[in-house]
């Protein structure tokens, strides 16, 4: 899985800008997959000029112009590829945790604040994905739902672990 994949699956639905595309990718894509616009429109631009999306230019009144980007046949058969390659494995990337997999060279006081940070982070996310599941249509697939769901399992897990590992720590100090 790649930005391309991403995107052509968020234009399989519906015609999107780069702006409504990062919108996406912010929620609900942010739990498991990330990029930024200095990702998103390189992508576009190749997508474009690998005949798998068209743009179209539309004009605004008081405000710029914005393109809007479309699937092609081309671009609904590379999505569909993608769909039915082999599931790769899930790739996961934490700053945090390499910071405290090297924790050994900080001070305690350091760490200590690290962990209640990332507790805040995580208690955050979690209201945002609470948030998320409140507002669901009714009917909405399974598949579609799990992604929450796991998400929201995820979340609860790293809140609670974060938790002991701040309790341990300051019973050290």
């Amino acid at each position: 899985m790649n930005s391309q994949d991403v995107i052509l699956g968020l234009l399989h639905r519906q015609p999107r800008s780069g702006y409504e595309i990062k919108q996406m990718l912010e929620m609900p894509l942010s739990f498991f997959f990330d990029a930024s616009f200095g990702t998103i429109y390189p992508t576009l631009a190749k997508l474009e000029t690998q005949g798998f999306i068209v743009k179209e230019s539309v004009i605004q009144e008081g405000r710029p112009n914005k393109n809007v980007y479309s699937l092609t046949d081309a671009g609904r058969a590379q999505f569909q590829a993608y769909l039915e390659s082999p599931v790769e494995k899930d790739v996961f990337r934490s700053d945090f945790l390499v910071r405290m997999f090297f924790g050994e060279y900080m001070d305690e006081d350091t760490l200590i604040d690290w962990v209640r940070d990332e507790i805040r982070k995580s208690e955050e996310g979690g209201k945002q994905i609470r948030h998320m599941q409140e507002q669901l249509p009714p009917g909405l697939p399974p598949a579609k739902t799990l992604c929450l769901e796991i998400g929201a399992e995820l979340n609860a897990a790293k809140t609670r672990t974060l938790q002991e590992t701040l309790r341990k720590l300051t019973e050290l100090s």
